[in-house]
């Protein structure tokens, strides 16, 4: 059954990323055409973007191949980590894309603005608005679902880039209604600012991730699963820590018993402790467990201190 889930598991997130390059490909001609009808520079700009959007779902793409290769010799932990430098890298090209934004929306301020068949530049680009939202929806549930961060990011691009559309079709529908043509490099000013924060945001992501950073919603449910069940079985815990490594959350935690249980007996209770937090932390897990003689523990440990194991609750 894990073999199976594990097998659909995969196949979702190689479907989701198939689509995302199909469908970007698709968006980068239609943004194209747009730009050529009309010579907005903001419709220039979410082409330019676009472009950017492609080389990163490209990355992506090998970054989803390689996270899901099983470990191996030279890569024991497997190769998921491969997810943080993937969601870093299209973090800083959106960062890119709006450098490149700002800077063509000011060059057409300054030297001159002339706009054209508004009318089918504003249809072409809000159906490539409409389609990226619908795919980023469906990226970002399927990147959560499966706690793919590889594909979140990218899914959370493709939303960068339908509001980057939207933003756009906003300028255009007011440049064509006022006869102001300035509303056009104005939107794709405000449209780089607002991409500026989802790409700061994935670096941040990226960072904490190469970083091990713990999760506190996580840190505090295994707490609280751990205490219980050590006071159920009468031992005592210590030293827990936890760190997602973009695939599957890894835990690893001391665990204390009486120095007269015997060794079969704690590794049940641990293997036992093991499955629970497996199954509380989804949707992947992997748990290590340490055990530890109490008395011995503080031998060999002076001056650390450890609850002493408890009576078992009847």
């Amino acid at each position: 059954m894990t073999s199976m889930n594990s097998y659909n598991e995969h196949h979702d997130m190689r479907r989701a990323m198939k689509l995302s390059v199909s469908v970007g490909l698709v968006m980068l001609v239609i943004k194209f055409a747009a730009y050529a009808l009309t010579g907005s520079a903001a419709i220039l700009s979410d082409a330019a973007e676009s472009i950017v959007h492609i080389i990163a779902v490209l990355f992506a793409a090998y970054s989803l191949w390689l996270s899901l290769k099983p470990a191996d010799a030279q890569h024991p932990y497997g190769h998921a980590k491969i997810s943080f430098f993937s969601a870093g890298a299209e973090g800083a090209l959106i960062l890119i894309a709006a450098g490149y934004i700002l800077y063509t929306a000011i060059s057409d301020w300054i030297g001159g603005l002339a706009l054209r068949n508004l009318d089918i530049g504003v249809a072409l680009t809000a159906l490539a608005a409409a389609i990226n939202a619908g795919l980023g929806w469906y990226l970002v549930r399927v990147g959560r679902r499966r706690k793919s961060l590889v594909l979140e990011a990218n899914g959370l691009h493709v939303l960068t880039d339908s509001w980057t559309s939207a933003g756009v079709v906003i300028g255009l529908l007011l440049a064509w209604s006022t006869g102001w043509l300035l509303f056009d490099p104005v939107c794709a000013i405000l449209v780089a600012l607002n991409i500026v924060y989802s790409g700061l945001r994935l670096i941040r992501r990226s960072v904490g991730g190469l970083m091990d950073a713990a999760d506190p919603g996580v840190q505090q449910r295994v707490t609280a699963l751990l205490d219980e069940a050590c006071a159920r079985h009468g031992i005592s815990h210590h030293h827990l820590r936890q760190r997602f490594n973009g695939m599957a959350y890894e835990i690893d935690v001391h665990l204390v018993f009486p120095d007269d249980m015997p060794i079969r007996d704690a590794h049940r209770i641990a293997t036992a402790i093991e499955h629970a937090i497996e199954q509380t932390i989804q949707p992947a897990v992997d748990v290590t467990t340490h055990l530890e003689p109490h008395d011995d523990h503080l031998n060999m440990h002076p001056g650390t201190a450890v609850s002493p194991p408890q009576e078992t609750q009847p």
